[in-house]
């Protein structure tokens, strides 16, 4: 299978990086919110079945980089945005630290920072992952809902969302056992983030009452390490704000780019169909 590499949009391009779940079709919202800024590259993770990307275990989370400098090679994206959503802010931010002057600006949204120490709950599920995935599974609607409702106060618009991504993640399911795996990895990844990184940077966080994943205070870490970064709450949201509430955080994404250089303004409103690339990586 060749390497799948969804593209939408013209102009600067962004590069989304997805979570944990690995898979890209859980982030489409944010996807076509982002469109309007330009060109949006994104993909799953190298690990997941249907990418369509080589990868080894004894890699471990380097899998994930060697993977993100691949799509911007062969999708010819220079000097990208990256958006790293949750994990995704992991592999976007550690990719920027390695390669500084490939990179135009970086977005972590509610991502663990490089020396984030699981929760015990996090703990609890590693140690017995095959015994208490069901519990996590049924459990996680329970969990959603608080931030679900804020998010999207109007009962009718909540439900027809409930549907819509519910359709999504039936139609792209996660793996536990691939969560617990890169969950693992990072236990034994080497992260650059040793000194301050002069990079345009833009970190977004939940609310805390709200979040019930990575604590607004483990994301605002990058702070210490991107002096020139801006932090913004998307308000009424927690973990999953890149979704619930996709055109506000376009729009934190959009007046943040404004900032930067004119190569980095967004392209404006688009209405051109997405395109799915199938090229093949070397």
């Amino acid at each position: 299978m060749a390497p799948r590499i969804v593209e939408r949009g013209e102009g600067p391009p962004l590069v989304l990086v997805p979570g944990i779940q690995g898979r890209f079709e859980w982030g489409l919202p944010t996807l076509h919110a982002l469109t309007g800024l330009g060109r949006v590259i994104t993909y799953s993770l190298a690990d997941e079945p249907t990418s369509g990307f080589a990868w080894q275990a004894s890699k471990g989370f380097e899998n994930y980089l060697d993977q993100l400098d691949d799509v911007i090679r062969s999708t010819g994206a220079e000097h990208p945005v990256l958006v790293g959503i949750s994990y995704g802010g992991l592999i976007a931010a550690e990719y920027a630290a390695r390669h500084p002057g490939a990179v135009r600006g970086l977005v972590v949204a509610s991502s663990p920072p490089p020396a984030w120490t699981l929760p015990s709950r996090a703990q609890r599920y590693l140690a017995a992952p095959r015994l208490l995935a069901p519990v996590f599974w049924l459990g996680a609607p329970v969990r959603a809902y608080p931030e679900l409702k804020a998010a999207i106060p109007d009962g009718r618009a909540r439900l027809q969302f409930v549907i819509d991504h519910g359709l999504r993640i039936a139609g792209a399911p996660a793996s536990s056992a691939r969560m617990v795996r890169r969950l693992r990895w990072l236990e034994s990844a080497r992260f650059s983030a040793d000194r301050p990184l002069a990079l345009p940077a833009l970190v977004v966080t939940g609310e805390p009452d709200l979040e019930r994943v990575v604590p607004p205070d483990a994301t605002r870490q990058y702070l210490q390490w991107l002096p020139e970064a801006r932090l913004v709450t998307l308000e009424r949201t927690g973990h999953a704000g890149t979704i619930t509430r996709s055109r506000e955080f376009a729009d934190r994404v959009g007046a943040w780019l404004l900032d930067l250089p004119d190569g980095n303004r967004p392209a404006g409103p688009r209405s051109s169909p997405e395109s799915v690339r199938a090229d093949r990586v070397s």
